[in-house]
């Protein structure tokens, strides 16, 4: 496979900019057809982006002899039945987070996965590739400050919040389609991050519950995770606070000091006794660009898989655990 040709199933707002044009910017990459199921907006983003061929039908793009590899971009909803559908095609897949809505459809796809060995699936937790993370792995890594004990996340929004794209109609809060609210477009980054910080969890727990009645999706989700190194990660995420109460904070506590970060921001300041300093990152321009390398490294057998299946069914189970009604 010399070159990655892809096709994109539901080009819609998230590829805009965070994905869709690096598909051309990566070296051995081309994104050569889009799919939306509003044929008069696909064949917009097709004249925009400059690709060759659009559809409203993602069996007719699935159809395109010189397609290898599928993005798929729709609401978690969809995700299952189109990730199954490409491997089944023999393409090799790229999935949007939420890999799904809930654990359940997570595993189905996981099966998949194993019965197709020829094929290879990648989730989009693309922070993982982002200079900013990376540093704070560094930092974890290198002991800087000592034995991490504690982990504090906050995020808490308005009910709109200036994070989510502005879309007439906004899917994220619809849970038949998003599988919750805001916290399953939003958490993924954070909790997989944390995996990819700490390792393997051992146990977690939590609650969520819909205060403001704004809409059919909890807004207020609390969690809590004990990691097998005995890292201890307490969650608060809320999306009904006024909005000079918003925060978006991550505070790593070790046995020498703190690391500070915002998962959408673009600083770490790591405090060691009387001793502080920091960095200030400018991300991609495209923020996906990182990932989507790693990607076509491992699509062409020239690198690991950047986040596989196995990683997104733990960190769902994690989003069940959290917010699943018992």
């Amino acid at each position: 496979m010399n070159t990655i040709n892809w096709g994109i199933i539901g080009c819609g707002n998230v590829t805009e900019k965070k994905s869709g044009p690096a598909f051309n910017k990566v070296a051995n990459s081309r994104l050569v057809a889009v799919m939306r199921r509003d044929a008069e907006k696909a064949a917009d983003y097709a004249n925009r982006h400059g690709v060759d061929n659009w559809y409203s039908d993602a069996d007719e793009l699935m159809n395109q002899e010189d397609i290898n590899a599928i993005y798929i971009a729709t609401p978690p909803s969809s995700h299952t039945d189109y990730a199954i559908t490409a491997l089944n095609k023999g393409f090799n897949v790229y999935v949007e987070k939420p890999v799904t809505r809930n654990a359940a459809e997570a595993r189905q796809i996981a099966e998949a996965v194993k019965q197709h060995p020829d094929q290879k699936l990648t989730v989009a937790h693309y922070r993982r590739a982002l200079p900013m993370f990376l540093k704070v792995k560094q930092l974890l890594d290198s002991n800087v400050v000592g034995d991490v004990r504690t982990v504090q996340i906050r995020m808490w929004q308005s009910r709109k919040p200036a994070l989510i794209a502005d879309v007439a109609s906004n899917w994220r809060v619809q849970p038949e389609l998003s599988g919750g609210g805001y916290f399953h477009d939003l958490a993924p980054h954070q909790l997989d991050l944390m995996l990819f910080y700490f390792g393997e969890p051992e146990r977690y727990h939590g609650f969520s519950l819909n205060q403001s009645g704004a809409n059919a999706a909890d807004d207020h989700v609390c969690g809590e995770i004990l990691f097998k190194n005995k890292v201890v990660v307490n969650g608060s995420w809320s999306f009904n606070v006024a909005e000079n109460q918003k925060t978006d904070t991550c505070e790593i506590i070790g046995t020498k000091g703190k690391i500070m970060f915002p998962f959408f921001g673009n600083y770490i300041s790591w405090q060691i006794d009387e001793d502080e300093q920091s960095i200030t990152f400018t991300h991609p321009e495209n923020i996906q660009h990182p990932f989507i390398e790693k990607i076509v490294a491992y699509f062409r057998n020239e690198g690991p898989n950047p986040c596989s299946i196995d990683e997104a069914v733990v960190l769902m189970d994690i989003m069940d655990a959290f917010t699943l009604k018992r």
